[in-house]
Parts: structure tokens; sequence; C-alpha cells
């Protein structure tokens, strides 16, 4: 009975990794104002906070597989986790130098304990009980992400946009609070799970199989994985896209919107996620995830276009309400590209990470874009990349829906 409540707290500290890395990703958004004003940057420019993150999702995801290979799924977990926080915690000797390269530094050292924890945590959920059931598993505990995210949003809207009347010399010192209390939340997090007993399948080393030297190079006899690596990489460019300019976009399609406004839009779209997610989890039971992956991604063209193309308040709705389509794209395809995988699951969860790498691509490619035109017609990346997973889901989805 004991070892079993035991179990229980190991996997709502699992589970609690998906809010912790939300929070993370969430404030990038805010800290694109935050460091255009502070730095006077263009918008190619602030998009190098999304390309310095993900590029550490991408740089630290083999690393984060070997380690795991060697320690097991609980090793690479206490290794992100410290790695997170002291990211975090630069963020103060960056605020004193007064240094956007040495900000993307940080950033770069929080993406590679993120890129540890998602590495590990994902298909470690989806291991933690019966196969058939992986995708939904996976749902569930990717919809405390987006509570992580809306966390994020709101403590960058007290603490970090609050201060925008600052002048442009301090307005990089308002980041550094935050971050230090997620650090230190981080490092007591990390404390707690290396004194709780984890499932003994979070702490096997791998076999003989999956550390062969081979291993990564049998992932290529895997179609399916291949494609599901790709649609990744374009889920995320999406999603980091969309939210990376999604105050951006509103000002521009309002001028008359303020500042604290348009974050408010980014934050309601983020419930819309979040609801979107739990919702999709409950459908998965009578709808195969492959199907409903299928029917939000072409909603979510239909959505993204019509922000690209027609703009102001219906621009803005269609944007936002892509949060709540998009939501279940990035459980669903990890879960399913992992699927059958076997002993070579923990290198290809490390690829798939990899993908994040697209978050990195779409924000400087659409503030491109953007300095050509507006921002409006930006929107068409995402709207690329949402047909990209219409075709990945099409192709894997099932001949019929599960029912009951």
């Amino acid at each position: 009975m004991e070892s079993k409540k035991s179990y229980t707290l190991a996997i709502v500290l699992v589970v609690s990794l998906f809010f912790a890395w939300g929070v993370a990703n969430s404030l990038n958004d805010i800290l694109i104002p935050q460091f255009k004003k502070a730095f006077v940057l263009t918008d190619l420019q602030t998009g190098l906070v999304q390309s310095a993150f993900y590029g550490g999702y991408f740089l630290f995801a083999i690393p984060a597989s070997l380690l795991m290979r060697r320690y097991g799924y609980r090793g690479a977990l206490l290794t992100g986790l410290a790695l997170y926080a002291v990211g975090a915690f630069l963020f103060y000797p960056a605020a004193e130098t007064h240094s956007y390269l040495f900000f993307l530094g940080a950033l770069v050292v929080i993406a590679s304990g993120l890129s540890f924890l998602e590495t590990s945590a994902n298909p470690l959920m989806t291991v933690l009980g019966a196969p058939e059931n992986a995708q939904r598993r996976l749902n569930f505990a990717q919809a405390f992400n987006p509570l992580g995210v809306l966390s994020g949003v709101m403590v960058g809207g007290l603490f970090i946009v609050s201060d925008q009347k600052l002048p442009a010399a301090q307005l990089a010192h308002a980041v550094v609070g935050p971050y230090l209390v997620i650090g230190s939340c981080v490092l007591l997090l990390a404390f707690i799970l290396a004194k709780t007993p984890f499932p003994e399948v979070a702490t096997l080393h791998s076999n003989e199989e999956e550390a062969a030297s081979g291993g990564f190079l049998k992932l290529l006899l895997y179609p399916r994985f291949l494609f599901g690596v790709m649609a990744q990489f374009f889920y995320v460019a999406a999603q980091v896209g969309v939210w990376s300019f999604m105050i951006r976009y509103s000002q521009q399609a309002l001028p008359s919107l303020s500042l604290s406004q348009a974050v408010n839009i980014l934050f309601w779209s983020q419930v819309l996620f979040m609801l979107g997610r739990f919702l999709g989890t409950a459908l998965m039971a009578r709808i195969a995830p492959e199907l409903l992956m299928a029917i939000y991604a072409a909603i979510s063209v239909g959505l993204t276009a019509i922000a690209a193309l027609v703009g102001g308040l219906p621009g803005i709705v269609c944007l936002a309400a892509t949060s709540f389509f998009m939501s279940i794209m990035f459980p669903t395809i990890f879960a399913g590209a992992i699927r059958d995988l076997g002993p070579l699951t923990k290198n290809g969860s490390s690829f798939l990470v990899m993908a994040i790498i697209g978050g990195a691509s779409a924000p400087p490619l659409m503030g491109y874009i953007s300095g050509l035109s507006s921002m409006r017609y930006a929107m068409l990346v995402p709207c690329a990349c949402f047909a990209v997973i219409f075709a990945f889901a099409l192709a894997n989805r099932p001949r019929a829906t599960r029912l009951g």
C-alpha cells in the first residue's frame, strides 16, 4: 500500500513537469515585446528569442537520450531540472550587464534543461500503463502543460508587462524577479523528485539492443516515425509562430489595443488551448487520435488562412481559436510516432524533441515576412505548417472510429 502511494506521488511529480516547462515556454512570448523595447530590436531580432530557446532543445536532445539510456528516465529528469534552474538564475547577471546576448545564452541553458525533461517525461508517460491508451495518457499529462502556460502569461502580465513604463535601460531588470522565483521552485521540485521512490520502469538502464551503436540508424527503417518527426517540426513551428506574434498581430490588427489588452488575448487563446487538450483527451475515448487530429488540423488551416487574408477583429478571433484546435497535436504526434519502436523508444524520443527546433525556424521567418509586408501575411507560415500535420494525420488515420 505504501509502495503504491509512493509510485502515485512519482507519477504526479512527472505530470507536474509538464506544468513546469509550460511556464518557461509562455514567458518567451512576454519576453519578445519586453526585449524589443529594452534593446530596441526589429521583429527579426526579437525572433531570435525563440531561435535561441528552441535551438537549445535541438542541441541537447541526443545528449539527453544518451544520459537517459545510461541512468534511466529519472536521471534525465533530475539533470533537466538542474539545468532549468541554472538558466533561470543566469537572468540576474544578464540583466546586470544589460546584454541581449547574455539573455539569449540563459534561454539556451533553460532550453537544454527542458530538452532533458521532454525527452524523458514524454516517453515515460507512454510506458506507465497499457500501450493502447498511450496517446490518451500522454494527452492527459500534456493537458497540465497549458496550465503552466497560463501561469507564465499571468506572471509575465503582472510582473513584467506592468513595468513597460520604465525607462528602456531598466526594462531588462523587470524579468529577473520572476525567473529567480521560478529557478528556486524548480530546485525544490528536483529535491522532492530525488527523494521520491519511482516505478522500476523509470530507473531501468537500456538493454544492449537499445544501446548499440546502430540504434539511431535503425530508426530509418520506420517510415511512420520519420513522418512523425517531420510533423512534429512543423507543429512546433506553427504553435510558436502563432503565440510568439499573437501580441504583435493583435496590435497591428487593432491599433487601438494596449499592450496589456493584447496580452489578455494571448492569455485567453491559451485558455482555449488548455480546454482543447482536456476535451480532446475525452474525445479520444470515442474517436481515434489520428482522425481527431486530422479534423483539428484542417480547421486550423482554415483559421490561420482567415487570419492572414482577412485581418482585423475576425483575424484576431480566428487566430485565438487556432489554439483550441492545435492543443492535441504535440502529444498525439509524439505518442503515435514512437508507437511500436520497442527498444528504440528512447532514441526515437530524442529525435522528436529535436524536432522542436521547428520553433526556432518560424519566428525569424515570420519576422522577415512582417518586415516586408505586415504581421498579417506572416500567418501564412503556420497555415502551411498545419497543412503538413493534416497530411500526417490523414496518412496514419484508422479506417473507422473507435466507439465505446
